[in-house]
């Protein structure tokens, strides 16, 4: 097998050219060796095969021995081997999604193998029930696409400070730091613009978290990773059963279930500019009844610009309410307050520097409270039929007091000039006057929603069929108001903008998976989506005549059917070759197909048809691999020019049509297995992404046509790696690098920078992390130290809101975690 790419003229002489040929060369010659003969070399002191309670083979179990660094996957016919253990007491754990972890303790004599057979029992109801990649198989054999999945360990390996660390851990995905904290997750997948995530559906535990999905869905709220048990991302033409949107893909944030017996936890970090992280966890099962509670403290002082004080409260109860039936109850509590800002720096201000994370608007703040609650079921009707239900509802407040500063050519001073100025007022447009006035924009949103889903194997055509059919119901509505105040910092003042935004929307899905043969699988599914949505406006200025009270009512509805055809072949046990396509699909946001003036624009659905074809690979026991090539070919995308996005007020643009194709790739290598290490395991991971996003008609902006030219922030490479060692004894070694290749930020391609600093070429970077860890063993303690940004990389993240936004400085935290 041979893996070709191209490199850019830049790139190639650049540190990402060399470092991705070298990979992939090694990735090359990797699958010419077999790790079976070194291991021949070992004495087999464990093996056996893992069920399910059917006795039906569990393939890519993960069976763990407790205490030291040895494990292994199940094979495709459930069996494993475990070699080179002296003697002595062991406790092996075996796990795999979907089935209630098993626990045992193993005594090892001289000389002889232990043969070993375990059991699953699976696991009735997760709390959500729904999983967006939730198989037994971890070559996703039966995933119609493009997946990834990290688990706990990896999360706890890498001592994230933000979720953003842990998704530039998938293939595709591209982050850019707001605050460098994550707090306003901004993601952007296979080229899509990551402003406020727009472009994605992201759930927690299966239960959206956007403000309003479908009528304003902005990531002003981010699931705290320090909680997470996991997190799926879901890129291919399996994603068409949830929704809203549906373009880029979905990422599903995993909480943890209550444990069977008694657990518990008490994690800290703390570091510089007064950051300090800590959770306490605890669950336990009591009879029928599980129970799972975190509560996440998380505060800084002066991490980078930004100053933050974060309350998150979690719990789950899960009840087994009779032999067939379970149910579950999920409650959440999230108190924000920070000092986020939309202003950033001017092209003036960072290229004179000593100003990197100066606070230009101290009295800017943002608080956001959010309370959710959710309820699942699943009922076994037999066991070929499945009842699963969901209820949830929850509310966000998000108010956010900005103070008003003023830019200008001439550098005059506005009337209301606070006397507070930054920049240079010798260059044209390079000061930025502080006024005396703050815009208090306040929003509450209300979002309620039910999702029955009937899931049947059957045996059409005498074949082994999957249908899932569900349907999905949604009623969100927003309130929203401007206060200007006349001072910096206040919360009260004139009312200026006073409107109700609200939609209802019903979904129904269904996808049926037929098994033609025992190596190809076919998946065919349609999501039919329709969106009944109003603005209500009550208090508003209008041009020419000024602030007034007004009735301003205005509806419209948008209807749409969103198929998918992915398949599945598996050549070989240890091969899966996937490919699918389906329709991407996002409706417009209410205050964008509604104007403020209560017209209804019947602006159209964000619609692409997405292509992929790739392979996920195990070709010997030491070695993971993934290729996936896709292209998202839009016939009007939508690009925000919203002021969250660096633009000039709410709303967004017609890009025309645009055309996104690339390749992803990922390696896993656990060297020690190649090396025949057995005391210590050394792993190698990679992960790399080529993105050509481009405008593919004439369009002009001005007298420029911009056909040809890349979108806005979408880098033409994307790079993820890092080497990490660990001890029987407990010590764990990890050197990440994360680079991110040049980007654009506007439709016209422009290199040299604005003096404001809103636009112009963001330079490509490159950041090295290193994570030190100890655990003692007898004393239920691990210690951590993290350092971010080892090398003090200065670098621009981004140009929005409204500046420049500098990368995080190297920031040392360090840490403790204590078990019971």
């Amino acid at each position: 097998m041979k893996i070709y790419y191209s490199f850019t003229k830049k790139e190639r002489s650049g540190f990402a050219g060399v470092l991705l040929g070298v990979i992939f060369l090694m990735a090359t010659t990797f699958t010419g060796f077999s790790a079976t003969d070194t291991e021949k070399e070992g004495q087999i002191v464990i093996q056996g095969k893992v069920k399910s309670d059917e006795g039906e083979p569990v393939p890519y179990a993960n069976v763990q021995v407790i205490g030291t660094v040895k494990g292994v996957l199940t094979g495709v016919d459930g069996s494993f081997t475990i070699y080179d253990l002296e003697d002595g007491d062991y406790t092996l754990k075996i796990s795999a999604i979907g089935f209630k972890p098993i626990y045992r303790e193993v005594v090892l004599p001289g000389g002889e193998a232990k043969e070993l057979n375990f059991f699953f029992e699976e696991i009735g109801v997760e709390m959500p029930q729904i999983t967006v990649i939730s198989n037994r198989d971890r070559i996703f054999s039966r995933v119609p696409g493009s997946v990834s999945y990290i688990d706990e360990k990896e999360i706890r390996t890498i001592q994230p400070i933000s979720g953003n660390e842990v998704l530039r851990r998938s293939p595709g995905v591209h982050v850019v730091d707001e605050e460098g904290l994550g707090m306003r997750v901004n993601v952007g997948i296979r080229g899509l613009d990551p402003d406020r995530s727009r472009s994605v559906l992201v759930m927690e535990d299966g239960v959206p978290v956007a403000l309003a999905p479908y009528g304003e869905p902005e990531m002003y709220y981010s699931p705290s990773i320090d909680r997470m048990a996991g997190i799926e991302i879901l890129k291919g033409s399996g994603q068409i059963l949830y929704g809203p949107q549906t373009i880029g893909g979905v990422i599903n944030y995993i909480t943890p279930n209550p444990s069977r017996e008694q657990e518990g936890s008490i994690r800290i970090q703390g570091g510089q500019g007064g950051f300090f992280s800590g959770l306490l966890n605890y669950g336990n099962t009591f009879g029928n009844t599980g129970f799972q509670a975190n509560l996440m403290r998380k505060r800084g002082d002066n991490i980078g610009p930004t100053s933050f004080d974060i309350t998150d409260f979690n719990t789950k109860f899960l009840f087994n309410t009779g032999k067939d039936s379970e149910l579950g109850v999920k409650l959440g509590i999230y108190d924000e307050s920070s000092n986020s800002t939309y202003i950033g720096l001017n092209q003036v201000m960072y290229e004179q520097g000593g100003m990197d994370y100066t606070r230009l608007a101290p009295d800017d703040n943002l608080d956001v409270k959010r309370y959710s609650l959710s309820f699942s079921h699943k009922y076994k009707i037999n066991k070929n039929i499945n009842i699963r239900t969901i209820a949830y509802g929850y509310t966000t407040t998000r108010n956010w007091n900005r103070q008003d500063f003023s830019i200008n050519n001439d550098n005059q001073a506005p009337s209301n000039w606070t006397g507070v100025v930054w920049g240079d007022l010798d260059i044209p447009g390079g000061a930025i006057f502080m006024r005396d006035g703050t815009g208090n924009r306040n929003r509450e949103f209300e979002v309620a929603g039910f999702e029955p889903r009937l899931e049947i194997a059957h045996q059409l055509f005498n074949l082994n069929n999957f249908l899932t059919v569900g349907t999905r119901f949604l009623y969100e509505r927003a309130f929203e108001q401007r206060i200007n105040g006349t001072k910096a910092g206040v919360k009260s003042g004139a009312l200026v903008e006073d409107e109700v935004r609200t939609g209802r929307a019903i979904s129904a899905y269904a996808q049926n998976k037929i098994k033609l043969t025992e190596k190809f699988e076919m998946n065919a599914g349609l999501r039919m989506e329709r969106f009944n949505y109003e603005r209500d406006i009550f208090r508003r200025n209008f041009p020419d005549v000024g602030l007034r009270d007004t009735s301003l009512l205005a509806r419209n509805n948008i209807m749409e059917l969103i198929p998918g055809l992915g398949f599945n072949f598996k050549p070989t046990s240890a091969m899966n070759i996937f490919g699918g396509v389906h329709k991407g699909y996002a409706p417009p946001r209410t205050k964008d197909a509604i104007t403020s003036t209560g017209d209804v624009l019947d602006l159209e659905a964000e619609k692409s048809w997405n292509l992929e074809l790739g392979f996920r690979t195990e070709p010997n026991s030491w070695m993971f691999l993934e290729l996936t090539g896709f292209r998202m070919d839009f016939s009007n995308q939508i690009i925000p020019v919203s002021e969250s996005s660096g633009g000039v007020g709410f709303g967004v643009v017609n890009g025309g049509a645009t055309l996104h194709q690339g390749i992803e790739s990922a390696l896993v290598a656990d060297l020690s297995r190649l090396l025949g290490l057995k005391r210590s395991k050394l792993n190698y991971d990679i992960n790399a992404t080529y993105i050509n996003a481009e405008f593919s008609e004439d369009r002009f902006k001005g007298e420029r046509n911009i056909n040809g030219n890349r979108t806005p922030y979408a880098p033409e490479w994307l790079l993820n790696t890092a080497f990490t060692f660990e001890t029987n004894e407990g010590l764990l070694f990890r050197l990440g690098a994360n680079y991110i290749g040049s980007q654009f930020t506007d439709e016209i391609n422009s290199i040299q920078p604005s003096v404001d600093g809103r636009s112009g070429k963001i330079s490509s970077y490159f950041v090295l992390d290193g994570t030190l860890a100890y655990q003692i063993k007898e004393w239920n303690s691990r210690f951590n130290l993290s350092v971010k940004n080892l090398t003090n990389e200065r670098y621009i993240a981004s140009r929005r809101p409204q500046g420049i936004r500098v990368g995080l400085p190297r920031l040392v935290t360090l840490g403790y975690e204590f078990k019971f």
